[in-house]
């Protein structure tokens, strides 16, 4: 049995566009096709998992423990405890264990959910 070849009915829609057009379309689905697996990652972690992070990340068991529970009593696990380690660690220009502790401090864990709901990132 051979397949009819309907190549050229198929993609009439895209015989006008450009070059352009034809990547900028490309990148559109691709985001399209990627975002629900973008969602399930950001929705779907868990401390243990951040936790592990952190663990990979150098810091000891104890203190990765500390630094998760904190990190989620402030509403940001899912942007992943890694990331908000590490954006305080830029923010002030310090190691990522000194960025650890630095959130398990009022005012660190402040500024980093000022920092992440602000849209900075």
């Amino acid at each position: 049995m051979q397949r009819a070849d309907d190549f050229a009915t198929r993609r009439k829609h895209l015989a006008e566009l450009s070059e352009a057009e034809l990547e900028k379309r490309f990148w559109e689905l691709s985001d399209k096709i990627m975002q629900p697996l973008v969602d399930l990652a950001a929705k779907h972690t868990s401390p243990s998992i951040e936790r592990s992070v952190l663990l990979r990340m150098g810091f000891a068991s104890v203190e990765a423990g500390a630094i998760v529970k904190r990190i989620h009593e402030l509403g940001l696990l899912g942007k992943g405890a890694g990331q908000v380690v590490v954006t305080m660690a830029k923010l002030h220009q310090c190691s990522v264990n000194e960025a650890g502790e630095k959130i398990l401090t009022a005012a660190g864990g402040e500024q980093m959910v000022e920092h992440f709901r602000g849209g900075v990132c």
